[in-house]
């Protein structure tokens, strides 16, 4: 059995990795693509606390997470869709104005 230590240090690794995505990087894809990393990151730790602890709470919130994230993501989609429509670039220093 894989103690959960490895678990948690795993999504402390992807919950980082989606942070530098989000700070470094210009285009709105990745920067996108970096918020999912997180959440998928924060769902992996509650995975792992429900079944360190035996009880399903955590899995209930994963549950939540997944269908906001799901949600975000198509809206989301759908912004990036109607910017690059637009602007002609996915750069989020060309998007500074939500007037067009």
């Amino acid at each position: 059995m894989v103690p959960a230590s490895y678990y948690l240090v795993l999504s402390a690794i992807l919950f980082g990795l989606g942070v530098v995505g989000f700070v470094f990087k210009r285009n709105i894809i990745t920067i996108f693509m970096s918020i999912e990393l997180m959440l998928n990151a924060v769902n992996l730790a509650f995975v792992s606390f429900s079944r360190e602890l035996g009880s399903l709470d955590g899995q209930v919130f994963v549950f939540f997470v997944i269908v906001v994230a799901a949600a975000e993501a198509a809206v989301g989609l759908a912004i990036i869709l109607l910017i690059a429509r637009n602007r002609q670039s996915l750069n989020v220093e060309n998007v500074d104005l939500l007037k067009l």
